[in-house]
């Protein structure tokens, strides 16, 4: 906007440290939160990562200087990386849904009966394309607004999504999954019950309440005896918070987990570079670099990534399940490796004679939306999926944590030198991503497993280990221990009598 480039004339590399500051943030935000969210109710953490988001928007809009600005952007970070962990972090379901099992926000997968789970979550992704497509598009309507309020009032209007979901968590019933880890029984049975609409006295005979409550306390059971393993490590797990912390990650990196955590991660790698956010946070820079020129037709090209990737999403839904997840995968790298390759080539061939090559220039144009249209069907969704499914459960939530630290640090890495590569070579920076894509179908195609409608023993063989069959196994034995078999066949019964 030309009061804020006028009154900050920053090059590429100010461009890139103001961008990934956020990014930056947002990576000490979820790790942050892994340890806040296990420690503290769901909606005192949403509560003060709201708060963190408040403060540095109110940086951000309120900036004199560019340090207050970039200050700002990471600290809203810290906010941001927080929330997307509780969004994005998935909360293990019973195996036998595991077919149909997506990435869910953490609260709402806690708190939301199972038959609309589902649904929760299609609509938890709809509605973050739908919030990228509306910030961009507030951006461009007040671009022309005299003065500084061009650039602040768009910044300020993040405050009121951020103050809205503060003060809604004052009203959220705490999570009975939480409860039931931190050992409060009763009070997560009380939670349960006004959660279904079911009365104290309802909640003591129904069995479906009873059922669920020791589905939870199943999980809860089972995570900490995978943790703690042998007798020996439950002396030393008690040794120490940290220490105990310490190894439960060290866990991923063993031989049992190796392979599934390597999944998890280059998972984030290749979402992250098959260079999807470099077009949404530089849209217009790279516009301008395949030869568009004017600042509304860039704009409104750059807009229209973010609208493709919005009608992308629909579709996913439809054939993320029927289609598989490799199929998808391999599918979306050899259309996005062609898009980039093609605009690389018209780059280097038409970089310093766009105007009298016009169809060259729409023809990159094209380019950007089919590979936008690729990622949205492919890599968007399944990037959080997958390294849901490949986990077993005992350390799925860790291992998800692991692959969204590994998302914000390429975030990161992208938002932080994609200027001074576009500077130096705009046909470099698509051949980059071209690259990348090209490495994600390889990297797909022998070494991603198929997980759609997949079972346990098949996943385990993929991986040469018995880690999913071993939790199965004492799944089921912590399920006989707590009467949860027992409980099910009487309610049967009394279900076939009535």
């Amino acid at each position: 906007m030309r009061d804020f480039t006028e009154r900050w004339p920053i090059g590429p590399l100010e461009k890139g440290i103001i961008t990934a500051a956020l990014e930056l943030g947002s990576l000490m935000g979820a790790l942050a939160a892994g340890v806040l969210a296990d420690h503290c109710s769901r909606r005192i953490s949403i509560l003060v990562a709201c708060v963190v988001f408040c403060i540095g928007s109110t940086f951000q809009f309120a900036a004199e200087t560019l340090f207050q600005l970039t200050l700002g952007r990471a600290v809203g970070g810290l906010g941001v990386g927080a929330l997307r962990y509780f969004l994005q972090l998935h909360v293990a379901i019973p195996e036998l849904n595991r077919s149909s099992s997506m990435l869910a926000p953490l609260y709402m997968a806690e708190i939301s009966p199972p038959e609309v789970r589902g649904s929760l979550m299609a609509l938890e992704q709809f509605a973050i394309v739908l919030g990228a497509v509306l910030g961009f598009w507030t951006g461009f309507f007040t671009r022309n607004v005299s003065g500084s309020s061009s650039w602040r009032i768009p910044l300020a209007i993040q405050l009121g999504p951020g103050i809205l979901l503060a003060i809604g968590c004052l009203f959220l019933p705490p999570s009975p999954r939480l409860l039931v880890m931190q050992g409060r029984t009763e009070e997560a049975l009380s939670a349960l019950a006004t959660l279904r609409r079911r009365s104290p006295e309802e909640s003591i005979s129904d069995p479906l309440l009873q059922i669920e409550l020791l589905e939870m306390k199943t999980e809860a059971a089972l995570i900490a005896r995978a943790g703690t393993g042998s007798e020996r490590d439950l002396r030393e797990f008690e040794g120490g918070l940290l220490r105990a912390e310490a190894r439960r990650w060290m866990r991923l990196f063993g031989r049992k987990y190796l392979k599934r955590t390597a999944i998890g991660i280059m998972m984030m790698f290749f979402q992250q570079w098959s260079g999807i956010n470099a077009l949404l946070y530089y849209g217009p820079t790279l516009m301008h670099s395949i030869g568009l020129q004017g600042d509304i037709v860039t704009l409104m090209v750059s807009g229209g990534i973010g609208i493709v990737q919005f009608l992308a999403v629909l579709p996913a839904i439809i054939f993320i399940d029927r289609s598989g997840r490799k199929t998808l995968l391999r599918g979306g790298s050899v259309v996005m490796a062609f898009s980039h390759f093609c605009i690389a080539v018209l780059i280097w061939q038409y970089e310093d004679s766009w105007a009298s090559h016009s169809l060259a220039a729409w023809i990159s144009v094209g380019c950007v939306y089919l590979f936008t249209a690729a990622y949205g069907t492919s890599y968007g969704p399944i990037g959080w999926i997958l390294p849901s499914e490949v986990f077993p459960l005992s350390v799925r939530s860790k291992g998800v944590s692991l692959s969204t630290a590994s998302n914000w640090l390429n975030n990161f890495l992208i938002g932080l030198i994609v200027p001074g590569l576009v500077e130096f070579s705009a046909s470099g920076t698509f051949l980059v991503f071209a690259t990348a894509c090209f490495c994600g179908y390889l990297w797909s195609t022998y070494t991603v497993p198929e997980t759609a409608n997949v079972s346990l023993e098949e996943i385990d063989a993929v991986f040469g280990s018995s880690a999913g069959q071993e939790d199965a196994l004492l799944k089921q034995q912590i399920e006989e221990e707590l009467g949860l078999h027992n409980l099910v066949q009487q309610w049967g019964l009394s279900t076939i009598r009535e």
